[in-house]
C-alpha cells in the first residue's frame, strides 16, 4: 500500500495563476474525490472517527464544498449534520448535548453544516441567546473539543471567509435562480443588516476558540470553484492513509436458468413513461 497524498504531486495544468478553469476544475475535483474515496475507506478500515465542521457567512460556499466532499462517499459512513432550531426541550438540555447524538462511531466520518458554534455567531447577533449563556459558550467549547480529541475523535474546523460585495452577489443570485431560494431565509436577510456585528463574533469566537489542539483553518471563499479544490485538497493532507483500493474485480458468470417461470409483467405496476419510452 502507497501513500495517497505525500505521493499526490499537484498537477501545474491547475495552478494558472487566475481563475480555474471549468475543464481543469473539473479534472481535479475528480481526481480529488478519488482520493476522497480512499481516505473514507482508510478511516473505515482503521475505525477512525472524524469530524470536520463547516462554519462562515451566510451564502459563503459551505454547503457546496460539503456536497462535492459527499458526492460519491458511501453514506452508511459519511454524514451530513445540519441541524434545525432546537425545540423546547433541547433548549433545556445541556447545550452541547443534542451534538453529541451525532458525533461518529468507529470508521465514520461526520460533517457538520453549521455545528455548535452557532451559539457563538447567530444566536449571539440576533440575542437568541443570554449574555451567560454566551460567555459559558466561550469558556466551555475549547474544553469540550479538548474531550472530544482526547476521546479518540480527529477534530477539523474550517472557516468559509467571503466579502461583503460577494456575499450580495450570491444572494440576488438566490432571488433569480428558482432552485435557490430556498437558501435564503429571513436570517439570512437579516444577517445583511448586521455585517458588523458578525464579523466582531466572529473575531471573539476565533480568539476564544483557535486553539493549538483544534485550530480553525480558514477558507478564502470569494471564488466558489477555487474554495472547494482548496479545501478538500487541505482536508485530504490532514489525515495520514494509505491507498485500500481493492484488485480488479472479475464478474462471476450468472447460473443456468433451471425452469423458474417469472410472473407476466402485466401483473406489476409500472410508473408512466412519461419520458422515452
Amino acid at each position: 500500500m502507497s501513500k495517497a497524498v505525500e505521493n499526490f504531486p499537484d498537477d501545474p495544468s491547475n495552478t494558472t495563476g487566475g481563475k480555474i478553469t471549468k475543464f481543469d476544475y473539473e479534472k481535479e475535483l475528480y481526481r480529488l474525490q478519488l482520493e476522497l474515496i480512499k481516505l473514507s475507506e482508510w478511516v473505515k478500515f482503521n475505525k477512525l472517527k472524524v469530524v470536520v465542521v463547516f462554519e462562515g457567512r451566510d451564502a459563503a460556499g459551505k454547503g457546496g464544498v460539503i456536497k462535492r466532499i459527499t458526492q460519491h462517499l458511501n453514506p452508511r459512513w459519511v454524514r451530513v449534520v445540519a441541524l434545525p432550531v432546537p425545540t423546547e426541550r433541547e433548549k433545556t438540555q445541556w447545550y452541547f448535548q443534542r451534538y453529541c447524538n451525532y458525533l461518529p462511531a468507529a470508521g465514520e466520518i461526520v460533517l457538520f453544516d453549521r455545528s455548535w458554534y452557532n451559539r457563538a455567531g447567530v444566536e449571539r447577533v440576533m440575542n437568541f441567546c443570554s449574555n451567560e449563556e454566551y460567555q459559558e459558550f466561550l469558556r466551555t467549547c475549547p474544553e469540550f473539543e479538548r474531550m472530544l480529541i482526547r476521546s479518540g475523535i480527529i477534530l477539523v474546523k474550517y472557516w468559509f471567509s467571503i466579502s461583503d460585495d460577494e456575499q450580495e452577489k450570491r444572494f440576488h443570485s438566490r432571488l433569480k435562480e428558482p432552485h435557490k431560494r430556498w437558501k435564503l431565509s429571513p436570517m439570512d436577510l437579516e444577517s445583511r443588516t448586521r455585517w458588523e456585528e458578525y464579523s466582531k463574533a466572529k473575531d471573539r469566537m476565533f480568539a476564544h476558540t483557535d486553539t493549538k489542539q483544534s485550530p480553525w483553518y480558514v477558507v478564502n471563499a470569494d471564488t466558489k470553484k477555487h474554495a472547494r479544490l482548496n479545501c478538500i485538497h487541505h482536508f485530504l493532507t490532514l489525515i495520514p492513509y494509505e491507498d485500500l483500493t481493492p484488485e480488479p474485480i472479475e464478474l462471476p458468470k450468472r447460473t443456468e436458468p433451471k425452469g423458474y417461470v417469472r410472473p407476466p409483467m402485466e401483473y406489476q405496476t409500472f410508473i408512466p413513461e412519461i419520458y422515452g419510452s
